[in-house]
């Protein structure tokens, strides 16, 4: 499955953000997204994810199933987007790892496999029938990752994931993302500063100067030498 944009422009009260003639994110691939403040990036994700629709050209999915399509015609659970402040609903961090799933084909008991999962890989068990509200700032990442999770996505986009993460998280979060892309998800992240998770990546993109310039593992080398 590849996530495509095509002829893509964002542009906000008449003034250009950034046009992308043509962009590919396949499974295997994990990216740094770089790029100085008010560029666009926080927007470029939203969009890939069909939470925003853009000024011209398109985004779409190539072999996506029909059956995991809204009736909208956006991704269910294929491409997921999570902000670094990730809204929580009300209810338990198990109310909240069970939202999205009520939405795909599974038995109760993978509902329930897929959950319990989740909470181990995040280190929440011992908080499932908290109160979501009531979690520290590492802890609601982590919960909002693993809602993430628990979806499976082919696609994830994640806008600073690791801001203000105190070293257990961080790890936390970088396993759960490092499993994800195991399974085939392809990853982009938005970080200003190098961490594990980052390191994951081995493409740069860099949106700058209302375009996007893309550095594979190689040409960074190459660069450099």
């Amino acid at each position: 499955m590849q996530l495509n944009a095509t002829a893509l422009e964002m542009r906000f009260n008449h003034q250009p953000l950034f046009t992308i003639p043509s962009l590919t994110l396949e499974g295997h691939q994990r990216v740094w997204l770089k790029g100085p403040n008010g560029v666009g990036k926080t927007t470029l994700m939203k969009l890939l994810a069909g939470l925003h629709k853009p000024s011209h050209g398109q985004v779409d999915l190539t072999d996506a199933p029909s059956r995991r399509w809204r009736r909208d015609g956006s991704p269910l659970g294929q491409v997921v987007y999570l902000h670094q402040s990730p809204y929580l609903f009300d209810g338990t961090v198990w109310d909240n790892l069970a939202y999205g799933l009520k939405r795909l084909a599974l038995s109760v008991g993978e509902r329930e496999a897929r959950i319990r999962e989740a909470l181990g890989l995040a280190r929440l068990e011992h908080l499932s029938e908290r109160p979501a509200q009531v979690l520290s700032g590492g802890e609601r990442q982590r919960l909002a990752l693993a809602r993430a999770w628990v979806l499976k996505p082919r696609f994830l986009l994640l806008d600073e994931p690791t801001a203000n993460l105190d070293p257990d998280s961080l790890r936390l979060i970088t396993q759960m993302v490092e499993q994800l892309h195991l399974q085939g998800c392809g990853l982009i992240i938005t970080s200003h500063q190098q961490t594990e998770l980052t390191d994951l990546c081995q493409e740069h993109w860099i949106l700058d100067n209302q375009s996007l310039t893309r550095l594979s593992l190689a040409d960074r080398e190459e660069a450099l030498a």
